[in-house]
Formats: structure tokens, C-alpha cells, sequence
């Protein structure tokens, strides 16, 4: 099969080429870096050509509303042009957990691509995934003796694990809703930074905050935790920190 990944040098992304490979398949990523902007479209009907199916792994880092709801409805928006034009028979899209229950910014954008493709005339499939490990990294860079952590009660993931379930339904097929996918074990945020900063030798102070309102209450209570029956990813958070190196910032 020859598979498009939108989002193909990402955290996500780069596994997803990587087991794509593995199996005989060939990747086409759709990046800035290789010529592609999703947001504009540029470069994308060219890159397209040929392709059977996409694993949009595309992402964003913020967490206001407005931002999310623009860059998922625009890169959505073009994958579905391309995809419509040229047959592409199976769209794969990865999105979160929760989103659709927990009422924080990020998520709305979440929501918004899901019902783009849910109504975008290509066969699809939406995979949820929980917080992957690396989650608590960004919160820690800096040279701030301080890091600020949300309160979260989540299920973490490999990125690998979500990579290779992306594959495995791009080449078995559209599935719709897909069965959600999580970790192995239940994990508190905080907790995880922790012990990422100490891992990666880093001396951060480690400050709890619990957001405001129903969404504080939604990500504290479980609602970014999965519900009903769910794929359980094999690789373990202590697995992922005993591969970490520590940073030279900390040492």
C-alpha cells in the first residue's frame, strides 16, 4: 500500500512511517518539511497522487479554542479536498480520550475534525488515544526551577502502541468509531512529571495546579480516562523512562 501521514515528522508521526516500512508499505509524510503545508494546502494535491489511504497524525500545541478549532477545521479540510479528488479510499484520524466530553479548549478542535470526517464523503476510521508518555516533557523544558502541572487522572501511552494500531486499521480497512486505546496503567500527571525530572536529571520543582471549573473537575474525576471496553497498549511508562538519557540542562 502506498500511505499519505499528514503529520509524518511528529512525535507520532515518525512511528507510524517507521511501521509503515516495517511492513512493506510506502510512506508518503505530509509535512512543511517535505513540501506540504496543511493549513494552506499547498503541495498536498502532488503528494497525493497514488496514495491508497491517510493516517492523519497532524497536531498542534496550544491550548485556547480558537487556535485548536482553526488548525484542525483547515488541515481536515484539505486532507478531505485531496482525499475526495483523487479516490483515496480511507482516512484514518487520530484524536483524544475525552475530547468529546471535557470541555477544554484543545479539545473543542478535537471535535470539530472528528465531525469533519465523520461527514467529509471519505470511508474513515477515528482512533481515540489517552496522554501519551511524553506528555509531561514540555511541561519540564526551560530553565525555570519551577513547573507547572495540571492534575490529571489518565491512562498513558506509547506512542508506538498508537502508531501501530493507526497502521494496522489503515490497512484493514475504514471502522468508523474505533475502539479507544490506552495504556496499561492508571497514572496521575504529576506523578509522571516527577518522575520524568528525575530521570532526565532535571531539578524542577513540581507544582500541582488543578484547572478551573468543570474541565479542573472532568480531568481530576477521569474524564480523559476511557470508557467501556478499550485496547490496552503493552509498553509501560517505566519502560519508556528507563530509555530516557538525562538532559544536558540538568546536569
Amino acid at each position: 500500500m502506498r500511505v499519505a501521514v499528514a503529520g509524518g515528522t511528529g512525535l507520532v508521526g515518525r512511528h507510524v512511517v517507521t511501521e509503515l516500512e516495517a511492513e512493506g508499505h510506502r510512506a508518503v509524510v505530509l509535512a512543511r518539511s517535505h513540501g506540504v503545508d496543511l493549513t494552506t494546502g499547498a503541495g498536498l494535491e502532488e503528494r497525493m497522487s497514488g496514495v491508497d489511504a491517510v493516517i492523519d497524525v497532524t497536531n498542534v500545541v496550544t491550548t485556547r479554542k480558537k487556535t485548536a478549532v482553526g488548525f484542525f477545521a483547515l488541515t481536515t479540510g484539505h486532507l478531505l479536498t485531496a482525499a475526495r479528488s483523487h479516490g483515496i479510499g480511507h482516512l484514518v484520524t487520530l484524536s483524544v480520550v475525552g475530547s468529546d466530553k471535557v470541555d477544554f479548549g484543545y479539545y473543542y478542535g478535537k471535535r470539530v475534525q472528528e465531525e469533519l470526517v465523520r461527514d467529509g464523503g471519505v470511508p474513515w476510521t477515528v482512533l481515540r488515544a489517552t496522554q501519551f508518555f511524553e506528555f509531561p516533557e514540555p511541561l519540564l523544558a526551560g530553565r525555570s526551577p519551577v513547573a507547572v502541572v495540571p492534575r490529571m487522572l489518565t491512562r498513558p501511552v506509547a506512542a508506538r502502541d498508537v502508531a501501530e494500531r493507526l497502521v494496522r486499521h489503515a490497512v484493514e480497512g475504514p471502522a468508523g468509531t474505533a475502539r479507544e486505546i490506552a495504556g496499561p496503567e492508571q497514572l496521575q500527571m504529576v506523578d509522571m512529571a516527577r518522575r520524568a525530572a528525575r530521570v532526565r536529571g532535571r531539578r524542577r520543582l513540581v507544582v500541582p495546579v488543578t484547572l478551573p471549573g468543570r474541565v479542573g473537575k472532568a480531568m481530576t474525576g477521569g474524564g480523559l480516562l476511557p470508557r467501556g471496553e478499550y485496547l490496552r497498549g503493552r509498553r509501560t511508562f517505566a519502560e519508556h523512562l528507563a530509555a530516557l538519557e538525562p538532559s544536558a540542562a540538568g546536569r
